[in-house]
């Protein structure tokens, strides 16, 4: 395939044939390699030719082949013309990293950090189709639905601050359960407040490098400090939604000859309203299912730690799609944004930052894999220019589950962690060996992209201490 070299960390896929705008992806010529492995610039050219596409087909320095779109993929649609996709989103609707500070330093865990992730373990429920620990009537589940993290610190389970430091305040408006099916329900009702399995986590870290001092102050942190990172999304009722309207998108719609994936239905159609409801459903069972999480560590840290205290910094989306306004020929228009592991970086300013840090800009968390560093950022006004206030998710795959599994051995992966002095617990082992840190690209050089290009601003790197997964 022709790439065009933009700069050292900007590429363009010229348009051709069907595309209505070109590709563009940001990498370093490293990371290009590892994106051209599977099929994701076919998948960026696939995007481009969706119905009412704007500017250019966008992906991450992170960005590996996904179900549709590729993971770390951007787009931008106009409204009137425009296109909604399943594929844009993801299964996993709000898989989503929430960040807490914490009143604790290195010093005070370093001998329990063994005691603390299994005592988590036991409290926060995780696993492939583990049941949460509150039992939900149909009535209260459509209230989580509609009001996300709200109905849970509303119901006792964590404070205001908690949601009005996540986004969206932890709750998309126009959110109405009846456009979620009852086979959705079902699978949520008994799910919320568990972990998951996969790459979801559950991570004690240290603030191991402050990069800009003011405005780490202004987030509460400093050096050697625990900060505590969940990562999770929408459970079975995200997954259940993502392939109903699948379904019901191809019954009215069809598919796009040049990839099934990409099923869509128009905006401003009743199935696109209607799915865009249902995402806004599962994105708020994600808020609360993080927010009745938090409040599980709460519980248990200050069962060893009588005067824990742990608030949250930001909790912020990854596979979502928004009505975000953006200056698009020169014009300020409200268009649909779909980011598909992928972060909004927004500058400082917009009234979508909450108010705490709208004069620095949106708070950007970027985990990296088991074992290695996670990082904390800001969005910038050139990211809105550039790739509508957008930058990667996390270090993103560069193997499979599969080959993982040929190549690696779990009880060797947990070896390697102990050595470096890093706790894991996990229910399956072989989840280990499918999420082993080898199995992603480096986070360090997705940061590096990321930041050289302008799309974030670099603040703090964590370090993990203990690590929990599904």
């Amino acid at each position: 395939m022709d790439l065009k070299k933009i700069s050292d960390f900007e590429w363009e896929i010229p348009r051709e044939k069907e595309m209505k705008v070109p590709g563009k992806i940001f990498a370093s010529e490293n990371l290009l390699k590892d994106i051209q492995k599977d099929i994701t610039l076919e998948q960026i050219k696939n995007v481009a030719k969706l119905p009412g596409i704007i500017n250019s087909s966008i992906a991450m320095p992170d960005a590996h082949q996904g179900y549709g779109f590729p993971i770390g993929g951007v787009a931008g649609f106009d409204v009137d013309k425009g296109v909604i996709s399943p594929g844009g989103v993801g299964y996993d609707i709000n898989c989503s990293v929430r960040l807490l500070k914490t009143n604790l330093k290195i010093k005070d865990i370093e001998k329990f950090k063994k005691q603390i992730i299994e005592k988590l373990f036991k409290s926060v429920p995780s696993g492939v189709g583990e049941k949460g620990k509150i039992k939900l009537s149909k009535e209260e589940l459509d209230d989580v639905l509609k009001n996300g993290a709200q109905w849970a610190v509303k119901n006792g389970y964590g404070f205001e601050s908690d949601w009005k430091h996540t986004e969206e305040n932890g709750k998309m408006e126009n959110a109405n359960p009846n456009d979620v099916g009852q086979r959705a329900k079902a699978r949520g009702i008994p799910q919320l407040g568990s972990l998951g399995a996969g790459n979801h986590f559950l991570e004690i870290q240290f603030v191991d490098e402050i990069f800009e001092d003011k405005i780490a102050k202004k987030f509460g942190l400093e050096k050697n400090q625990i900060t505590i990172m969940i990562h999770c999304g929408s459970r079975g009722l995200g997954h259940q939604v993502a392939s109903d309207y699948i379904k019901l998108m191809e019954q009215e719609y069809g598919f796009p000859e040049y990839d099934r994936e990409l099923i869509n239905a128009p905006i401003k159609s009743e199935l696109g309203k209607k799915y865009f409801s249902a995402m806004s459903c599962a994105a708020n069972f994600a808020f609360a299912n993080k927010q009745m999480i938090t409040h599980w560590v709460r519980k248990t840290m200050k069962e060893i730690f009588k005067n824990f205290n742990a608030e949250v910094v930001y909790d912020v989306c990854h596979n979502i799609a928004k009505f975000e306004k953006h200056f698009i020929d020169g014009k300020e228009k409200e268009i649909l944004v779909m980011r598909k592991g992928a972060t909004r970086s927004f500058g400082a300013g917009r009234k979508e930052i909450p108010e705490d840090y709208r004069n620095i800009g949106q708070p950007v968390i970027i985990p990296g894999s088991m074992g290695t560093s996670s990082y904390l950022l800001i969005g910038t006004k050139k990211a809105e220019k550039i790739s509508f206030g957008s930058t990667a998710h996390g270090a993103g795959r560069r193997e499979s589950r599969s080959n993982a599994l040929k190549n690696l051995k779990g009880e060797k992966i947990k070896k390697e962690l102990n050595e470096k002095g890093i706790e894991v617990v996990s229910g399956s082992i072989k989840n280990l060996a499918e999420e082993a840190p080898q199995v992603y690209k480096n986070v360090d050089e997705v940061i590096e992209v990321s930041d050289k290009v302008g799309l974030t601003k670099k603040i703090a790197r964590l370090k993990p201490l203990a690590v929990m997964k599904g």
